[in-house]
């Protein structure tokens, strides 16, 4: 492993922690590449897995705070605004309209701090499980990846259009 990457992760812990954060303000590479290769490649065993997911979840946390921050000072207007740039990664910019809709800090904090935990989870142990099974892990990360976002386009066309499919539905068996 060589270039930027490798540079960074030379840092430790602290570079998993950067990585992480600066995967939650600017998602670029997503979260699942991100989780999957470090997983894969930085975690030489179960205890340093653990240590890996209580990292990433306070970086990915400390990034939703950020953007929870960003919100409850720009306000809900000049948020919608800003949220309609960012669709396709809406995930990531959730804590910008609960900041500017002025949701409780404390709830929120402790649903993001769940939910980060549960996915990086996910995805650390996945490529954790996937490295050193001689399969090619581009290959299966890309394939992991094709079917998160195939169930997150699911999940949200049936948050869309679920409520309008069962009342076509209730009126077709009358």
């Amino acid at each position: 492993m060589t270039g930027p990457l490798s540079a960074i992760l030379g840092f430790g812990l602290f570079g998993v922690f950067c990585l992480a954060f600066t995967e939650k303000i600017l998602p670029v590479p997503p979260s699942h590449v991100l989780l999957l290769f470090l997983g894969m490649t930085a975690a030489p065993d179960s205890s340093m897995l653990a240590i890996l997911l209580a990292v990433t979840t306070v970086a990915s946390f400390a990034g939703c705070l950020v953007w929870y921050g960003v919100g409850r000072r720009i306000g809900f207007d000049r948020a919608d605004r800003l949220l309609a740039q960012f669709i396709p990664t809406v995930r990531n910019y959730l804590p910008i309209a609960a900041g500017a809709l002025c949701l409780p800090a404390l709830p929120f904090a402790m649903a993001t701090l769940l939910g980060a935990t549960i996915w990086n989870a996910g995805f650390l142990l996945t490529g954790y499980l996937l490295r050193g099974s001689g399969q090619d892990s581009f290959t299966v990360g890309l394939r992991i990846i094709v079917i998160v976002v195939a169930l997150e386009t699911v999940c949200m066309l049936a948050l869309r259009y679920g409520p309008a499919w069962r009342r076509r539905i209730r009126l077709a068996l009358g």
